[in-house]
Order: C-alpha cells, then sequence, then structure tokens
C-alpha cells in the first residue's frame, strides 16, 4: 500500500536508507538523458537544418534566441507543477501525467523535424512536461525522509545529482553522432524513448512510494498572508509596501510594450520578475500588519521565504552564464580547431563527466580536508564560491575568444579549462541548492519554493535574452567596437563580471540569512 505521512513526534529505528529512492534515481537517470539528449542538439540542429532557410548571421543569432526562449519555458513550467501538486493531485499524480505530456513532445520533435511548427509544438509540450515535473521529482525524494534519516538526504540528493549527469554525459557524447549519422528523426527520437522508460521505471514503484497529500486550502496561506499585508492600512503610517507593489504591476504592464524588441516570452518573464521583485519588497515592508488577521507562525513563514527568495534572484546570475554552454560556448567551438570527426556539441560532455569525478571528489576528499582545517563549507558559502567559479570561467573564455578574433586559431582543447571551471562552479551551486531549497521551505510551500528555484534559471536565461537584444541596437554595437573587442568577446567578459559582483552580493547577504530546517517529523 502506498502510505500517508502526517506530521508526528513519534521516534522511529535508527536512520536507514529508504528502499523506493533507487527507482527515483533510476527513472531520473532515463529522464536526463531523454532531456539533455534533446537539448545538446537543438542548437547545432537549428542552425544547419531547421533554420537553413535564414542568412548565416541571422541564423545563429535565431537560434540562441530559440534555445534560450526554450529553457526559460523549462524552468517557468515549475511553478505550474509545483501549485497543481501542493494543492490537487499530489507530486506523484503530476509527475506521472507531466510525463506523458513530455513523451508526446519528443514525440513531435521526431516527426516533424522539418515542419517548424510541429517542431515549435514538440519543443513547448518538452518545457510543460520537463518544466512541470522539475520541482517535484526532487521535493519527492525529500518526501521519503523524515527527520531520523534528514542527515541521509544530503548524499541522495548527490547520488540525484550524479544520475542526471550520468545520463547527460552519455547524451552529451552520442546525441550529436546520432544527429550527424542518421539524421534528425533518429537522434531525437531516441531521447523519447529513454522518456518513456523513465515514466515506466516511476510507475512501478507507485505503490512503495511514501505520499505526502496536497495540501488543503489554507486561509493563512503564503499569498493570503501577503496579500492581507499589502492591503492592511495602519493607523498614523503610509502605505509604501502597496506603492511598491503597484508600481511593480505597472512597470509589468509596460514591459510588455517590450514584445517586439525581446519577444513575448521574455516580456512575460520580465513583467514576472517586476511583479515578484517590487511585490515581494512591499510586502516585505507591511509584513507585520498581517498579524492579529493570521498567526503568528504564518507570518514568519512568510518573512521566511521571501528572504529565502533572495537567495535564490542573487544566484541567476549563474544560470545566466552556466546555460550558455550549450549556446555560445558551441558557437565559439565552431570557430577553433578539432578533428574532422569530432563535433563542437560534443564538448559538453566534459561537463557531466566532472560532475560525476567532483561530487565524489568534494564530499570524499575536499570537504572533509577543509574540515579538519577549520573551514566549514557551509550550503550558503558552496553556492557564494560556485557563482564566483562561474565568473571565472568566462573571464577564460572571453579571453580565448579575443585571440580568436585576432586570428589565432586554437585548439577545441582549450575549452576544458573554462569547461572546469564552471562545472566546479555548477557543483557548489546546483547539488547544493537542491537540497538547500527543500529544506529551507516550509512543509505547504515543499513543491512552490522549489519552482521558485527553478524559476531562478528562468530569470538567468531572461538576461540572456535581453543582452543578446540589447546589442542589437546599432549604438550600442557601434560602443563595443569602439573598446576594440568583437560583439562576442565584449558580452563574455560582460557575464563575467555580472557573475562576480552577484557572488560578492552573495556572500554579503549570506551572513545575515537565518538557516532553518523543514524537513517532515519523524513518523
Amino acid at each position: 500500500m502506498s502510505q500517508t505521512i502526517e506530521e508526528t513526534n513519534t521516534p522511529t529505528n535508527p536512520a536507514k536508507m529508504p528502499k523506493q529512492i533507487p527507482y527515483i534515481i533510476a527513472s531520473e537517470g532515463c529522464e536526463r538523458f531523454s532531456f539533455y539528449g534533446m537539448r545538446n542538439i537543438l542548437t547545432p540542429f537549428l542552425i544547419t537544418s531547421l533554420l537553413l532557410s535564414m542568412p548565416e548571421a541571422m541564423r545563429k543569432d535565431m537560434a540562441k534566441e530559440v534555445f534560450h526562449t526554450f529553457v526559460i519555458g523549462v524552468y517557468f513550467f515549475p511553478l505550474l507543477g509545483g501549485w497543481l501538486a501542493d494543492r490537487f493531485f499530489g507530486k506523484y499524480n503530476s509527475v506521472f501525467w507531466l510525463s506523458l505530456v513530455y513523451c508526446a513532445g519528443h514525440a513531435c520533435l521526431a516527426i516533424f523535424d522539418d515542419n517548424r511548427n510541429g517542431f515549435y509544438t514538440g519543443l513547448f509540450l518538452i518545457a510543460l512536461g520537463s518544466g512541470g515535473i522539475k520541482p517535484l521529482v526532487a521535493s519527492f525524494v525529500g518526501d521519503q525522509f523524515d527527520r531520523s534519516n534528514k542527515h541521509l538526504a544530503q548524499k541522495v540528493f548527490d547520488g540525484f545529482y550524479w544520475i542526471i549527469n550520468f545520463g547527460s554525459f552519455f547524451a552529451s557524447l552520442l546525441m550529436p553522432i546520432f544527429l550527424k549519422q542518421f539524421g534528425a528523426s533518429v537522434a531525437f527520437g531516441i531521447p523519447g524513448i529513454l522518456m518513456l522508460i523513465a515514466t515506466i521505471i516511476f510507475w512501478s514503484a507507485r505503490k512503495r512510494y511514501i505520499h505526502v497529500p496536497p495540501v488543503a486550502k489554507n486561509p493563512d496561506s503564503f499569498l493570503n498572508v501577503v496579500r492581507t499585508a499589502l492591503m492592511s492600512a495602519a493607523p498614523g503610517q503610509s502605505r509604501n509596501g502597496l506603492i511598491l507593489a503597484a508600481l511593480g504591476g505597472v512597470l509589468a504592464v509596460g514591459g510588455l510594450l517590450m514584445t517586439p524588441n525581446i519577444g513575448i516570452v521574455a516580456a512575460l518573464c520580465l513583467g514576472l520578475v517586476l511583479v515578484l521583485g517590487f511585490g515581494g519588497l512591499g510586502a516585505w515592508i507591511q509584513l507585520d500588519r498581517a498579524r492579529g488577521v493570521h498567526p503568528d507562525e504564518a507570518v514568519d513563514g512568510v518573512r521566511s521565504v521571501l528572504r529565502l527568495l533572495v537567495v535564490f534572484a542573487l544566484v541567476t546570475p549563474f544560470w545566466s552564464l552556466f546555460d550558455q554552454k550549450a549556446s555560445t560556448w558551441i558557437l565559439q567551438a565552431d570557430q577553433m580547431t578539432k578533428p574532422d570527426w569530432f563535433q563542437s556539441a560534443q564538448m559538453q560532455a566534459l561537463n557531466p563527466m566532472l560532475v560525476m569525478l567532483l561530487i565524489p571528489f568534494n564530499n570524499l576528499i575536499l570537504y572533509p580536508i577543509l574540515k579538519r582545517m577549520g573551514i566549514e563549507l557551509t550550503a550558503l558559502r558552496r553556492m557564494g564560491l560556485g557563482i564566483a567559479f562561474s565568473g571565472l570561467a568566462w573571464i577564460v573564455v572571453g579571453l580565448m575568444q579575443v585571440a580568436i578574433d585576432g586570428g589565432n586559431p586554437l585548439s577545441i582543447t582549450w575549452q576544458i579549462l573554462p569547461y572546469a571551471l564552471l562545472t566546479f562552479g555548477e557543483v557548489l551551486v546546483s547539488a547544493t541548492g537542491l537540497e538547500f531549497a527543500y529544506s529551507q521551505a516550509p512543509l505547504a510551500m515543499k513543491g512552490v519554493i522549489m519552482s521558485f528555484w527553478n524559476l531562478s534559471v528562468t530569470i538567468g536565461n531572461l538576461w540572456v535574452l535581453l543582452a543578446n537584444s540589447s546589442v542589437k541596437s546599432e549604438a550600442v554595437t557601434t560602443q563595443i567596437q569602439s573598446t576594440g573587442m568583437s560583439v562576442t568577446a565584449f558580452q563574455m567578459f560582460f557575464f563575467a563580471g555580472f557573475a562576480l559582483l552577484a557572488a560578492l552580493a552573495f556572500a554579503l547577504y549570506a551572513k545575515s540569512y537565518l538557516l532553518v530546517s523543514h524537513y517532515r517529523k519523524v513518523v
């Protein structure tokens, strides 16, 4: 029978690893192969096939725009998936049904490889399916633990992240070969088959899982507390918080006017960022006005969530840099010397391979050594360092681009160094962030807060689209050229600086962040 968990303080036996975890891990490995299999050949396929009718210069820019718009969708739909799971269907049902949508999207890519509308429909369905289940699988893993064995959760999250990269490694290595040798239908069809296998594995353990039921409609929910805080008047006090929230709404509507320049997806995401940013700041200012209407526990919970969202916001620059390895870095690799049999997209296999090496190295060697030296790398310290390492990686690719622009032939092996720096940063940010987001989320908002963690990736890719749109202006391009650098090199150094500034801001904010633990109680 499936098990339903209620909070209780009853003690349990010595901690054991839940037996159902291997099913989730195996399913995730297949799903990640399917996702990265199609994602890592998307940019080359767009340039060499689907967008072939466009002029070459426009084709590269359009390929980057399509790729990052797709990634925005993938990490935007977690909001929908988290809400559906937390309020209506539960995590298991939401993951299962959205996985079937995911499979349908893969089928569209394989069938409509020569039809833009059909292909883009497939990308939408994959974004919906993959994005919808993204926050749920990680939080579903967390649901299998309680306070008696929560110390095992970090190991599982590391293993979870390791298997993600195991699937990604083989997908990155093999799919570019299949695309070249067998064509797009086969190259996009194989990931679809793996996604179907992932769905079957996940379904097969349905009676073994611990199922945390959806949370009933709560009058003291996050949104209700925020609404009360913003709308309540206090005698003798101004309503600056409400004014700020209203300003965010006005700016969001104004952002939609940018649609002709940045596209509807980027405009909508920009509007969401403005609403969240100004609305969250306004709620923070007036939050104490919700006391008396809502329990202190609910109000304090909302303040904890708002503080957590600041952490997520400061991580967004990292994702701006990280996801461009599948677009900007591939285009740079096309300009570098390499063997005829080697495809530029295959360099991405370095990333998951290094992750699989670095996770055990960090946990078994690096962290214990640092701890013996009296250096404790907390979750927030790891994440701040990870953002900084991503900035260093982009300084390296920027210097490489300057050399290429100067007519100096560079071997593609030079990309190994920035891949190593970026991957080390990824392990510190992403693997740590999964467990951190879950542990800091109040019980009633596990799925939604994980969705906000994924939304940070959407916002990171939004910065990429906005940066790319800005350099389309002739005035901006002329100003960049006056520096003696190409637009590509200038953007690389810009993103490096963006990440390093974010790392500094993250470190300053982390000093005052109060860590909490929201694992469910022992059963």
